[in-house]
């Protein structure tokens, strides 16, 4: 089946808006926790202008940020269906020169949004399970010594059951994010009937007000308002999960409507009561219900906390295949969902980080000084690399690029300074750890090129593979050799010719090259030239959203005639020792890291699914 038909396999269908729902929304859906409180806080004196201000300020942010540029423009960049700042990032770089500024360009800021999602990754679950279970405060203040043992407890839970799948999570949070949305609307409009003045919100000329009249609180009201539309990114980098049509119908149809109404709900509370209420999302149901709101308030919170663990899951596969990741382990938990997948360093990683945030920061309003900081770089890095694919692929008029984009980036840049107010208390945490993770990407693929230049010197071109083979005895059977470079005798062989001098009556050359769409049609799967007599060179295609399979290859070949069986062959793969120059300062700090994250990779023979027995891995010392 073509990407293609893959993408409209997965159709319209009531159980795909429903899973989107699950996953998809859980991120955005559970805003109404903290992001008007945060707000209004963030405003200092309360009143009726700091209330309808902040609504504005909210009800615009979603429409712009999310509804606009999201739903509507963002989703449009899918690379065959698959989204994510990686995504965008392969579809920019098909239209680069290579070695070119832009070029270099394109691949800092997709490391930077890359690096950016991780932080959100580590953050949200943190934050949003946390803010749910503080509700047992608000039943009795004396569970307050429970609150973190608990949340850690449904924490480890959550990555615990991550192996099940994203298509199991999906079905059971589906219905539950079903039922929350559905809440948070009926809530809300209730409370609504209290003040309706409260509507008077909509105008944007309330949020200009507020920001006008009270400027030294502008940043940090700017920096609550953010709060409300954290989520985007994770909308774009699942959408490959379920497809854009089901997210965009979720969108409109229950999600979008549903927290408008809610926070206008949240505000005419307020309102009616005259003076700051804490929680308010707790004290919009009545006492008998509580405990029933906190219960389903958890569970949406878990649920949030799915959004980015399954984006990260997608942009860890995709950081791999496009080489600004080491080799690591990636399981599919689907067997028609070929996007529904499970990596379980990333899962556990995460895990920790999480734990670490809840256990040091404490409280939801201490880890809201964190949040923000990662999600608005990776916001504000989408926008630019967007504006390049409008241009250049979807060949828009660059009037219409700039104006749409231009806008984009400007509400991003507000956001971006808006949660600077942030950095002094917690936010520069993200913006460390990002700074980290961007610079173990780029000695990874610093490390990457210079390995592969290394390589190239001392290689024997493919031309000189004759005169090899002369001298070598034959023996039965067939020999599959991994091949980084087509055009170069694979250093295995190499080896194999020093050490054993000899070599099977067939060979064949296996090159697996990653292509930069997300699925590689099946029928154009492997190419074959058979370049000497019983030497086979084989390129192998798949897309950056699989997991190269050389089983897969050799099934591919015996469509194309030339019959090669797993159990029949031996396979030989070259595993590259890098050791690092001597070298001062950072040159020499990096390619000694790039040389140890080399050695911690996962193996070849696993990354690309070889058989456990039948494989022979013979090392090739590199100095770089």
């Amino acid at each position: 089946m073509s990407a293609r038909a893959h993408g409209q396999h997965r159709g319209w269908t009531l159980a795909a808006i429903i899973s989107a729902t699950g996953i998809v929304y859980g991120d955005i859906g559970t805003s109404p926790l903290y992001a008007l409180e945060s707000t209004l806080t963030e405003a200092g004196r309360f009143d009726r202008l700091a209330v309808l201000g902040s609504l504005s300020l909210i009800l615009w942010a979603l429409t712009l940020s999310v509804t606009i540029k999201y739903v509507s423009v963002i989703m449009r960049a899918d690379n065959e269906g698959e989204g994510g700042i990686l995504a965008m990032f392969a579809l920019a770089q098909r239209q680069c020169v290579a070695g070119s500024l832009w070029s270099r360009m394109v691949v800092w800021l997709a490391l930077a949004g890359t690096a950016f999602f991780f932080c959100d990754s580590l953050i949200t679950p943190a934050v949003t399970v946390l803010s749910a279970v503080e509700g047992l405060r608000v039943m009795d203040p004396g569970l307050q010594h429970a609150i973190i043992p608990i949340t850690v407890g449904i924490i480890v839970g959550l990555f615990a059951y991550q192996r099940r799948g994203t298509a199991r999570v999906g079905a059971l949070f589906g219905p539950v994010m079903i039922v929350w949305f559905l809440v948070l609307a009926l809530t809300g409009a209730e409370a609504i009937r209290a003040d309706p003045g409260v509507l008077y919100a909509i105008d944007p000329l309330y949020g200009v007000e507020l920001l006008v009249q009270r400027p030294e609180a502008s940043l940090g009201i700017i920096g609550g308002v953010f709060l409300a539309i954290t989520g985007g990114e994770a909308l774009y980098a699942d959408m490959g999960h379920f497809g854009k049509e089901p997210v965009r119908i979720a969108w409109f149809m229950l999600v979008w409507p549903a927290l408008l109404i809610n926070y206008f709900g949240q505000g005419a509370l307020q309102l009616a009561h005259g003076r700051f209420i804490p929680q308010t999302l707790y004290y919009m149901v009545s006492p008998g219900a509580l405990p029933w709101m906190v219960i389903l308030a958890t569970a949406a919170s878990v649920i949030a906390s799915q959004a980015v663990i399954s984006g990260a899951f997608s942009i860890a596969r995709q950081a791999v295949q496009l080489d600004l990741l080491p080799r690591i382990r990636v399981l599919q938990t689907s067997a028609t969902e070929l996007g529904q997948i499970y990596v379980p360093v990333v899962n556990w990683l995460v895990c920790v980080a999480v734990i670490c945030f809840v256990v040091g920061f404490g409280s939801s309003d201490a880890l809201t000084g964190a949040y923000g900081s990662a999600v608005v770089g990776t916001m504000l890095i989408t926008t630019i690399l967007g504006a390049f694919v409008a241009l250049d692929r979807w060949n828009w008029p660059r009037p219409v690029v700039g104006l749409l984009f231009g806008l984009m980036f400007v509400v991003d840049s507000v956001f971006a300074v808006g949660n600077m107010s942030k950095v002094p208390n917690g936010g520069w945490i993200p913006l460390a750890l990002a700074a980290v993770l961007f610079m173990g990407f780029m000695t990874w693929r610093n490390g990457r090129i210079e390995l592969r230049a290394a390589l190239a010197r001392q290689a024997i071109p493919r031309s000189e593979l004759a005169k090899l083979l002369a001298s070598a005895k034959r023996v039965p059977g067939t020999a599959v050799f991994l091949a980084s470079t087509p055009d170069l005798v694979p250093s295995a062989l190499i080896r194999n010719l020093e050490h054993n001098r000899v070599v099977h009556e067939r060979l064949i050359i296996l090159n697996l090259e990653i292509v930069r769409t997300p699925r590689q049609d099946a029928a154009h799967r492997v190419d074959i030239d058979e370049v000497l007599p019983g030497v086979y060179l084989v390129t192998a295609r798949f897309g950056f959203m699989e997991t190269p399979d050389v089983g897969e290859a050799l099934k591919a070949c015996r469509t194309r005639g030339l019959k090669v069986f797993m159990d029949e062959s031996s396979f030989f793969v070259g595993q590259h020792v890098v050791r690092a120059r001597a070298l001062p300062g950072w040159a020499g700090l990096q390619r000694n890291l790039f040389a140890r994250m080399q050695r911690h990779s996962t193996q070849a023979a696993e990354f690309f699914r070889m058989p456990s027995r039948g494989v022979v891995v013979l090392n090739t010392v590199v100095e770089i």
